[in-house]
């Protein structure tokens, strides 16, 4: 990191991400790092910084809780800060803490554990304007069953067939320490289906579409379409068929991210 950029800060965010495509910068379309910049770069004027992502989400996906990290020449002054920052900000994004780390932080290196939740209904065709945060499938699901069949992700298995164009180097095994459904009371709306829905999952980090595909899986077992022991073998290594079914990213929400500082 440049030397003049000497102050650090872990920023706490929040954004609805149905109208970007992700966080990381792509060129020709509009991704919230690319606002997160355009906006710093309104409050600081003529003033150096840098932004760091401390994760990856899809487009569409939103996030109750994402982190990235700030380096600046000089030091902020917090409330003042967050005030500015939040006054020019898009009312789709919000910037919730700001959080003064030092410079032996690495906000992509140091352990941390990310929870996301996945928002689904089914059997009622919803208000259009659930859409950015619930997933309504027409087809009946066997929610008891798929309980059962999200409980089988816990614990450290071989997610070979749960990553999106993975390569030689990807390292396919991962340890989940959360993977459950429950009744959603997490986000609630008088548009939304009258009874949805939320996959909680834990880890301290996941492969390309790794969640999407788990979800495709569970939507594939409540619909009768699999068992609880094909879900089973997919988490062996001599599993060789490939998942195509990739549940939508609108229903997916980065929840939260712990760091251990």
């Amino acid at each position: 990191m440049n030397k003049l950029l000497n102050h650090y800060y872990l920023i706490h965010i929040q954004y609805l991400g149905f109208r970007f495509h992700g966080w990381a910068k792509q060129p020709e379309v509009k991704t919230v790092h690319h606002m997160i910049d355009r906006t710093l770069t309104y409050v600081f004027g003529e003033k150096r910084f840098k932004t760091l992502g401390g994760s990856r989400t899809d487009a569409m996906v939103s996030a109750s809780h994402f982190a990235f990290e700030l380096f600046t020449e000089e030091a902020l002054d917090e409330e003042a800060f967050l005030r500015d920052f939040n006054f020019n900000l898009p009312a789709d994004i919000r910037a919730m803490e700001l959080e003064p780390v030092d410079e032996n932080f690495n906000i992509i290196q140091n352990p941390r554990t990310k929870e996301y939740v996945y928002l689904f209904a089914f059997s009622e065709k919803a208000h259009p304007f659930s859409a950015p945060f619930v997933c309504t499938l027409p087809d009946p699901l066997d929610i008891p069953l798929m309980q059962q069949g999200a409980r089988l992700f816990e614990g450290e298995h071989y997610f070979g067939a749960y990553c999106k164009k993975p390569n030689e180097r990807t390292r396919v095994n991962r340890s989940v320490d959360l993977s459950e459904i429950r009744v959603n009371d997490l986000l609630t709306a008088s548009f939304f289906p009258a009874e949805t829905y939320a996959y909680h999952i834990r880890a301290k980090g996941f492969l390309r579409n790794q969640i999407r595909i788990m979800v495709g899986q569970l939507f594939r077992l409540g619909r009768g379409e699999i068992n609880l022991e094909d879900l089973e073998r997919s988490l062996k290594p001599d599993f060789t068929e490939h998942l195509s079914y990739i549940a939508p990213a609108s229903g997916l929400m980065l929840h939260k991210i712990q760091f251990d500082l």
